[in-house]
């Protein structure tokens, strides 16, 4: 079994906001398995099933962004998961927008709802895979009016091809482990890719000298 929870605020306000692309990964998931969000006890939407051959549970925590450790922790500990078993999608402001990466463990890197699922898992030794939202293109513009502002069209049609990746890169990380979902989607998907020069050609022949 596997947790997946995205992180996000609940309520209608913060749907679109850049600090939602974890639900709205996860959501993805949801949407393609065709699983229905059910509240649990937890403080959490939680949609599961199996997906080759693997059970998931995908989770939004409901404790808003800051408290997102007392949903997944609690989670953790009513599957008897260990932390192997846990993925995180978050949004990340040090990442240009539209860019992917996962790491298998590591600091919060100032996002207060991962360091909230630290804190209660006492442990930072868990994947964690980062949706790129870049910072303010005017330093003087606050950080909390970034995260909880909706992105201009251009930035949101980005943003929505990334927490598409996510979700592509969350269901690789489950069945087929980290290192696959590193090897494939930690790239930018924008940079040129390097071409392979062509084997030379032959004809069969021997030159005449």
């Amino acid at each position: 079994m596997k947790l997946i929870a995205g992180l996000g605020n609940p309520g209608i306000q913060y749907a679109q906001t850049r600090h939602n692309a974890g639900f709205r990964a996860v959501d993805i998931l949801a949407e393609r398995a065709g699983w229905t969000w059910t509240s649990s006890r937890e403080r959490a939407l939680v949609a599961q099933g199996v997906s080759g051959g693997e059970k998931l549970v995908l989770v939004k925590p409901q404790t808003y962004m800051n408290d997102s450790g007392v949903a997944v922790g609690a989670l953790m500990r009513f599957y008897k998961l260990s932390l192997s078993d846990l993925l995180v999608i978050c949004d990340d402001l040090d990442l240009p927008v539209g860019r992917v990466r996962l790491r298998e463990r590591g600091s919060a890197g100032g996002q207060h709802g991962m360091e909230s699922i630290i804190a209660h898992l006492g442990s930072n030794d868990f994947a964690r895979l980062r949706i790129g939202i870049g910072r303010p293109a005017d330093p003087r513009h606050a950080i909390i009016d970034h995260v909880l502002g909706i992105p201009p069209s251009e930035e949101r049609g980005v943003l929505s091809e990334a927490e598409a990746r996510a979700a592509d890169a969350a269901l690789v990380w489950a069945l087929e482990g980290p290192q696959a979902v590193m090897n494939r989607f930690n790239a930018d998907p924008a940079a040129p890719r390097k071409k392979k020069n062509p084997p030379p050609e032959t004809s069969g022949e021997t030159a005449a000298e």
